[in-house]
């Protein structure tokens, strides 16, 4: 899998928190700030990863709002552009 834990970036993780605690004011993003905050603690768990993955998919219109307030987490939730593969898969 090409996204892996080592893409994780401890300091753009904080930056995607605070800017989406400070933009997007929506309730649904609670716990994807929430996965955030536990990829932040635990950067090497690579199912926390899946969990984001999974949390992306249900924000819906919403995902347009975190990718402009946090692009950095772009690489932690796309492997597949195209999304023919989900992270953790056994096909990647």
């Amino acid at each position: 899998m090409k996204n892996s834990t080592e893409n994780v970036d401890i300091a753009k993780i904080e930056e995607a928190i605070h800017m989406l605690n400070t933009n997007v004011k929506v309730e649904g993003i609670k716990p994807f700030i929430s996965i955030l905050e536990a990829i932040k603690q635990a950067p090497e768990n690579e199912s926390l990863l899946v969990q984001l993955y999974d949390a992306f998919q249900k924000l819906g219109i919403t995902q347009g709002a975190v990718l402009t307030y946090a692009p950095s987490i772009y690489d932690l939730i796309v492997d597949d552009p195209f999304g023919d593969k989900k992270p953790g898969s056994e096909n990647n």
